[in-house]
């Protein structure tokens, strides 16, 4: 039985050791307490002392090691300075001008960037064009106007300087924009102040100035007091700020009673023109075989030669405004040309003779714009 019990302790020792030929002993136990030092010993094993150049010499392994897994007792690891950290500006940081009011989803929906901003009421008029709507912004109550103009009739489109492709009537009321100055015929046209591009149309956001009326509405509410000394007031405006889109080389192409604006907000009327949505860049040379506006105003040249040019035409138009202000009928440019429309005979020599000038049908005789604001019914 003893043997039997040694014979197995020593088979015991033999695998627990790494010797490949462990010490025969004779006691059991001597061999069991051996087993138990040797594994203490091995776990007390004094580490090896790591020199100064084995330090300094990082192996590929411990560096991926060291950057994924950074030392928890060097605080510095954890730590970048502000000037090295590329973050995203809190909303208070921001500019004024540059912070976006509203839900950050509203950004890419051009629709609920318009309907955070604006809030649109009753419709103010219908046109050939689109329709436009009274509103106001939100953040001051600024009265403006909102204008709703289908894909179907924007009917021109400018490439900008940037590459972007913008309706006509956006890029022309930039135009304006960027160059008014202070005088009364620049800051004529009304000006835009936001615009936005829809799948289906396009929204601009229109100054609305209060009190203000169209001029046909103005002659009509006026016809007992409306005479030649407030026709040539108006005309005489109307003259100026056609001359500065001229220099602008801009082409209204739809000048009418409609879209005039008088403005009353400083107490006397003052010009403002509206709906440039069939304007265009022009140049003096330019000539047209495609007619925008109101057909029954389109000029002689037109209805002979399907052909027109802006200047001339520009002064056609202005005849037609002050045939109507003066007329209690409207215009038609055949039936003027068959000479079924006659002028008031109660009407000055001078006014009469600033209609004729402007309605003279061949458009190489018709004055510039510069000769008939020098008309003696103007002075």
């Amino acid at each position: 039985m003893f043997q039997n019990q040694g014979s197995f302790l020593r088979k015991v020792a033999f695998l627990g050791s790494k010797h490949q030929n462990p010490p025969f002993h004779s006691d059991p136990l001597k061999v069991i307490v051996q087993f138990h030092d040797d594994a203490k010993l091995k776990q007390r094993c004094p580490k090896r002392k790591i020199s100064e150049a084995d330090k300094e010499f990082v192996t590929p392994t411990k560096k991926r090691r060291d950057l994924e897994f950074p030392s928890l007792k060097d605080e510095s690891a954890f730590y970048i300075p502000d000037h090295n950290r590329k973050r995203k500006a809190s909303y208070l940081e921001q500019p004024l001008d540059k912070r976006f009011r509203g839900n950050p989803a509203e950004e890419d929906n051009p629709k609920l960037r318009f309907e955070a901003k604006y809030v649109e009421l009753h419709p103010l008029g219908e046109g050939g064009c689109g329709s436009v709507f009274a509103g106001y912004r939100k953040s001051d109550h600024l009265d403006v106007a909102i204008k709703h103009v289908p894909n179907k009739y924007q009917y021109c489109k400018h490439v900008d300087e940037e590459g972007r492709q913008l309706s006509g009537e956006v890029a022309v009321m930039l135009k304006l924009r960027s160059g008014t100055s202070h005088s009364p015929s620049s800051r004529a046209p009304i000006a835009l102040l936001d615009w936005y591009v829809l799948p289906h149309e396009l929204i601009l956001v229109l100054e609305r100035p209060m009190p203000a009326v169209d001029l046909q509405t103005y002659v009509e509410e006026c016809r007992d007091s409306f005479g030649e000394k407030e026709a040539k007031m108006i005309l005489k405006q109307l003259v100026k700020a056609a001359i500065s889109l001229q220099d602008k080389k801009i082409f209204h192409r739809d000048i009418k009673v409609e879209n005039i604006l008088i403005d009353m907000s400083s107490g006397a009327p003052q010009v403002r023109l509206i709906d440039f949505g069939v304007s265009c860049f022009t140049e003096s040379h330019s000539e047209y075989t495609t007619f925008y506006g109101t057909e029954i105003h389109a000029p002689p040249e037109w209805w002979y030669e399907h052909r027109y040019s802006a200047r001339p035409t520009t002064v056609w138009q202005l005849g037609i405004v002050l045939f109507e202000c003066l007329h209690n009928k409207r215009f038609n440019s055949t039936k003027l040309m068959e000479k079924k429309l006659q002028l008031r005979q109660n009407l000055s020599k001078d006014c009469k003779d600033f209609m004729k000038q402007c309605f003279i049908q061949n458009p190489r005789r018709r004055p510039s714009l510069e000769q008939i604001l020098l008309h003696p019914w103007l002075k």
